[in-house]
C-alpha cells in the first residue's frame, strides 16, 4: 500500500508493472479474508472467536484458507518492497532520510485511526504506520542489522504465536455467550454512530491484534527490502532463481502445511493466520512476478488488478466501507439476511466488491495518477497537486 508514484518505480524511475498487479492482487485477496468478518451476523466478535468459517463446513474452512492471513502477508512484504524503492528515490534526488518520509508515516498513522473508528475494528494501516517508522531508519543500516533485527522480529512473532495457541489450547480465549449476542446486536440492528462507540469503548479488545501485526509486520517489511535487493522483480536468472525457492518455500512448504493446521481445529488459529500464512506469502509474490514477467499483454483482469494496486490504499478502506453497508444492519443487513446462505453468497459478495473496485479503479485512474485518498495524503505530503494521468 503506497500513497506516492515513486514507491513502484526502479531506481532508473521506471514502474515496476508487476509490484502494481502484486499489490493488487493482494489488495483483493486481503478483502477475501475480511469478507468473512463482514458476513458473520457476529461481525468482529465472530472473528476473534477463532472459528471464522467453521460454520460453514468443509467448503467455508477451504475458501477461507484460501486467503486467510496469506494476502495480508504478502501486502505487508509489498509495503517493504516500496518502501525501499521510496529510499531509493530519496537517494537519487538527494534528499535526508527518513526526513519528510515521517511525515508520510505520521498522514498514515491518521489515516488508519479514523479508517478504524469510522468504518473497521480489523484495520492495518494504524501498525504499518508504526511499524514503517522503525524499519524507516533500518532500510539505510548494514546489512547484517538489518537482517538482524529481522530475525529478532521473527523469534518474538514466533513466541507470541506459540504463547496464544498455547492459551487456546487450554480453552482461555474462547468466545462467551454474551459476547456473541452482543456482536449480533451490534452489527445486525445496532445504528452506525453505536458501533463506532463501541470501537471507542472495546478499542483495546479490538486492537489487541496489533501485538502480533507490529513484530510480524516488522519482520515482513525487512523480507521485503530483501526480496527486491535479492532481485525478485528482476528479468534475469537470478531472478529467476530467486522466485523458484520463494515458490518451494511458499507452494511447497507453507501452503500443506496450512491446509493441515485449517483443519486442526479453531485452537490452531494463531498458527493458521500468523505464522504459516507470511511462509506462502513468498511464493505467492513468485507466482505473480513469473505470471507478470511472462505475460506481458494486456487483458481486462490484469489491467483492474493493476489499477487495483495502483489506488491499493483507496480500494483497501472503500471497500470495507462498501462491505459495511451491504452487511450491517444499519445498512442492508445482509449479514444477518442471509447467514443461512453462507459460504455461497459470500463469494459472490467477494466477487462483485472485487469487480466493482477493479472498474472504478480503472476509470478513475484514467484521469488522475493515484486513488483520492493517495491524491489527498500527496498534497498534505509534499503541499502540491499531483498531475493529471494519461489513459491507463
Amino acid at each position: 500500500m503506497n500513497d506516492g508514484r515513486h514507491n513502484t518505480a526502479t531506481p532508473g524511475g521506471q514502474r515496476i508493472d508487476a509490484l502494481d498487479l502484486a499489490r493488487g492482487v493482494a489488495i483483493l485477496g486481503t478483502l477475501g479474508t475480511n469478507i468473512w468478518i463482514f458476513t458473520d451476523p457476529r461481525g468482529a466478535f465472530g472473528w476473534v472467536s477463532t472459528d471464522a468459517g467453521e460454520d460453514s463446513g468443509v467448503v467455508g474452512t477451504l475458501l477461507l484458507t484460501l486467503s486467510n492471513g496469506k494476502f495480508l502477508a504478502l501486502l505487508s512484504i509489498l509495503f517493504g518492497v516500496g518502501l525501499e524503492l521510496q529510499y531509493r528515490s530519496a537517494l537519487r534526488r538527494g534528499r535526508r532520510w527518513p526526513g519528510r518520509y515521517l511525515l508520510r508515516a505520521t498522514l498514515l498513522l491518521f489515516e488508519g485511526l479514523v479508517h478504524y473508528l469510522l468504518i473497521f475494528e480489523f484495520d492495518v494501516l494504524t501498525g504499518y504506520a508504526l511499524v514503517s517508522v522503525h524499519v524507516a531508519f533500518l532500510v539505510s543500516r548494514s546489512d547484517r542489522m538489518r537482517r538482524g533485527w529481522l530475525a529478532l522480529a521473527g523469534v518474538v512473532h514466533v513466541a507470541l504465536v506459540g504463547l496464544l495457541t498455547l492459551a487456546a489450547h487450554a480453552g482461555q480465549l474462547s468466545l462467551s455467550a454474551e459476547d456473541t449476542d452482543t456482536g449480533r446486536h451490534l452489527y445486525g440492528s445496532a445504528s452506525w454512530a453505536e458501533q463506532v462507540v463501541a470501537r471507542i469503548e472495546e478499542a483495546a479488545y479490538f486492537r489487541s491484534e496489533l501485538v502480533i501485526i507490529i513484530p510480524l509486520s516488522t519482520m515482513l517489511f525487512l523480507a521485503g527490502i530483501e526480496v527486491l535487493r535479492a532481485g525478485t522483480f528482476e528479468d534475469s536468472e537470478r531472478g529467476a532463481r530467486v522466485r523458484r525457492r520463494m515458490l518451494v518455500a511458499g507452494v511447497g512448504v507453507g501452503l500443506p502445511l496450512n491446509l493441515v493446521t485449517a483443519f486442526a481445529g479453531p485452537e490452531w488459529f494463531f498458527v493458521d493466520r500468523y505464522l504459516l500464512p507470511p511462509i506462502v506469502a513468498f511464493g505467492l509474490l513468485a507466482a505473480v512476478v513469473e505470471i507478470a514477467r511472462r505475460s506481458r499483454g494486456g487483458g481486462v483482469l490484469r489491467r483492474g488488478l493493476v489499477a487495483t494496486g495502483r489506488a491499493a490504499m483507496s480500494c483497501y478502506v472503500f471497500q470495507n466501507l462498501v462491505c459495511s453497508v451491504l452487511c450491517y444492519g444499519w445498512g442492508f443487513g445482509l449479514a444477518t439476511a442471509l447467514s443461512d446462505a453462507r459460504p455461497w453468497w459470500v463469494i459472490g459478495a467477494w466477487a462483485a466488491v472485487s469487480a466493482l473496485f477493479m472498474t472504478l479503479a480503472s476509470l478513475w485512474l484514467r484521469r488522475f495518477t493515484r486513488g483520492p485518498l493517495e491524491l489527498v495524503l500527496h498534497r498534505l505530503y509534499t503541499g502540491r497537486p499531483s498531475r493529471t494521468a494519461e489513459p491507463v
